[in-house]
């Protein structure tokens, strides 16, 4: 509780008795004398065999019998006694009960946010917005940014994405591969994803959120944000630079100019970038978290409510998202790496 460490850590338990093991498990939010509460960890004990056999690898000949199904267990305080085990005889045992138990840790706050009972309400109220000024010209096949105010050109886009929800597999496997994360700080259950032309115009998406009030900036996250496609401070150079000719100058030219700008500075060149181990160097892009308050009228005419939930916006131009699909930073590659270390996470010895 005062080193810092998470729960996950602690290489075994110290409950030695049934009624040792309910008193645990009451104060972790679940009362095995009600029927229902027992089912919900039955519940979580069968997500965690399904996850470590079916998504992280693991043989069902390496899975002690005694915890396949509750039937073999039959009662599920006796996981936490076998996590306790003390006996050298029982080292495989304990060490499985440990794996098991963390994954079900996980699994119940992954599965108990805001998020699980309030979906429609979140995407709604989170994704309209973007949506409402995202324009597909049938006739040309083009998508373009575009808001109410005319006298902004619409910025052209090569991809509008929502981000597929995370499932609470996926969630889980990323919460294990991070030692730092919890359940809490997972922000991209939700997200949006712009693909731009070129690089001046992944700026001008960022300018033309703000300006639309598509996103309010103050609920912004700033140790979330990330920007390793070019930093802030040389973009607006080139801009001071460039501004009493740009309308003169084609694409090239804008593009060239950028080029050299970071080529005269070498290896002085300062990204902000929240360390992700599991994304390889060649994803580039601008991305940061944000929040908005979610408002939910209950059924039954009772008493509006609001909360906050966070959303992750992500901006790249085309050159950088042609390299994410062919690079090792590929989708699978990047999970493949998450997939490793949660099982290294699960058994750490």
């Amino acid at each position: 509780m005062l080193g810092g460490h998470s729960a996950i850590e602690i290489p075994k338990l110290n409950i030695h008795s049934l009624e040792a093991a309910s008193a645990f498990i009451l104060s972790y939010g679940f009362d095995v004398t009600r029927e229902s509460d027992l089912e919900k960890l039955w519940y979580y004990h069968r997500r965690a065999l399904v996850l470590m056999l079916e998504k992280l690898g693991f043989e069902d000949s390496e899975l002690p019998e005694v915890f396949r199904d509750r039937k073999h267990l039959t009662d599920i305080r006796q996981l936490l006694i076998y996590a306790s085990s003390q006996n050298p005889d029982d080292k495989e045992l304990q060490r499985w009960a440990c794996a098991i138990l963390r994954c079900m840790h996980v699994f119940v706050h992954a599965e108990n946010d805001l998020f699980s009972s309030f979906s429609e309400e979140i995407q709604s109220q989170i994704l309209t917005p973007f949506q409402d000024c995202t324009r597909h010209d049938g006739s040309s096949h083009r998508t373009f940014l575009q808001g109410t105010n005319t006298d902004f050109e619409p910025i052209e886009l090569l991809g509008f994405e929502v981000k597929p929800f995370k499932t609470s597999s996926s969630t889980v496997i990323k919460l294990l591969a991070k030692p730092d994360a919890l359940a809490m700080k997972i922000f991209d259950k939700l997200g949006v994803r712009f693909i731009t032309r070129n690089l001046f115009d992944t700026f001008q998406v960022v300018r033309f959120l703000i300006r639309e009030n598509v996103i309010s900036f103050p609920h912004i996250m700033p140790d979330q944000s990330s920007n390793n496609l070019y930093p802030v401070n040389l973009f607006m150079e080139v801009c001071d630079d460039l501004a009493h000719r740009l309308d003169t100058l084609d694409e090239k030219s804008i593009q060239a100019a950028f080029d050299q700008k970071m080529a005269e500075q070498g290896e002085n060149v300062k990204f902000l970038r929240k360390e992700n181990f599991f994304s390889g160097e060649d994803y580039r892009f601008i991305k940061f978290i944000s929040r908005k308050l979610i408002h939910v009228k209950p059924l039954g005419g009772k008493e509006e409510f609001s909360f906050f939930y966070p959303f992750e916006v992500q901006i790249m131009d085309q050159s950088a998202h042609q390299k994410i699909l062919s690079g090792p930073s590929e989708h699978q590659a990047y999970k493949e790496r998450q997939r490793m270390a949660a099982r290294k996470r699960l058994f750490p010895e």
